[in-house]
């Protein structure tokens, strides 16, 4: 275990090094500067507006050459400064970024777990019963082709604009202020549902299929057949089905996370809810560099905790995995 998570660490290290370094240089690669558009929202005489841009680059480190604004923003990291935010200035891009990440990671989290498990179960329901495989699966194969903006979308124009149940903007309504009150409460759910529900299905869909398939080739694998000869219940052998085919799925999973938080980046934007995609496409529209590199860090580190997380379980749920440890290590 010791050896194994060892190598995994050593990975997902090198990993964060090289993810971060293309975080810092893309937002460098843009076309436009970000000093540029900060000033051009004020109107201020020629003489003064140079004299700010001269002092704004030089208090964002812009004036430095670019191996030195690397070298800065990694000395900076290892200290916990994500550095200011360009169009928010003065604000923290840390502050900035804590102020949304509760919202994305609302959405996410449910999303994620919930369309896994109900998927993984619903799929294995249906390869065992054929009314069901014929009728309902067929709209997984729907649901996982459609894209999230696509789905959220039409989920805010049917139940948001013509039925009038859910509102389409924001995280809660805009006569409200923050609290525990079950008025807050309240109106916070109404707002988290149609991003969620944007994210759910198309997950859900996915997961659905890849469990159907994996049950078919798991219970017409030689090990099932041999257990039914032996005389062992259906129910056992569906069991042992279900794990062998659990274990492809939760390494789809580890593979899917990157697409999932994609998928919920657009889907924030489609509602203008006050999440991490929202606020990238603000930075984005402002070249703001610092806001860029601190929300995609976040996205990162989240992605690879995540995936190490998973890395866990699969040790956890797969026997042979641990025994292939043992074999390696003597």
């Amino acid at each position: 275990m010791r050896r194994y998570f060892g190598r995994k660490i050593i990975i997902y290290l090198s990993t964060f090094f090289l993810a971060v370094t293309i975080d810092w240089a893309i937002p460098r690669l843009m076309p436009g500067n970000p000093i540029v558009t900060l000033l051009s929202k004020v109107s201020v005489h020629a003489e003064a507006a140079e004299v700010m841009y001269g002092y704004y680059t030089k208090a964002f480190g812009l004036d430095l050459p670019m191996w030195r604004q690397y070298l800065n923003f990694w000395i900076a990291l290892f200290h916990g400064d994500l550095g200011t935010s360009v169009y928010m200035f003065p604000q923290k891009v840390s502050d900035v970024i804590m102020r949304s990440v509760p919202y994305s990671i609302a959405l996410l989290v449910p999303a994620i777990l919930l369309s896994f498990y109900a998927g993984n179960k619903f799929g294995a329901f249906a390869a065992r019963t054929r009314w069901l495989d014929n009728t309902l699966l067929p709209l997984g194969y729907l649901l996982t082709a459609t894209p999230y903006m696509w789905l959220g979308i039409l989920l805010a124009w049917s139940l948001g604009i013509v039925a009038g149940i859910f509102p389409v903007a924001g995280a809660y309504g805009f006569n409200l202020a923050p609290s525990f009150s079950w008025a807050f409460i309240f109106s916070l759910i109404k707002h988290w549902f149609l991003p969620f529900a944007s994210l759910f299905l198309v997950q859900f869909g996915g997961w659905a299929i890849g469990m159907r398939n994996m049950i078919i080739y798991e219970l017409e694998a030689d090990y099932s057949h041999y257990l039914e000869a032996l005389g062992a219940p259906r129910k056992l052998v569906r069991r042992y089905a279900f794990r062998n085919a659990l274990l492809p799925q939760i390494t789809g999973l580890a593979l899917q996370l990157g697409v999932i938080v994609a998928g919920a980046l657009v889907t924030e934007v489609v509602f203008s809810y006050p999440g991490l995609g929202s606020l990238i496409l603000s930075a984005i529209q402002n070249k703001d560099y610092f806001l860029i590199q601190g929300c995609f860090l976040f996205i990162i580190i989240g992605v690879l905790i995540a995936n190490f997380i998973i890395d866990i379980v699969y040790v956890i749920v797969d026997p042979r995995t641990r025994l292939g440890m043992v074999g390696g290590s003597s």
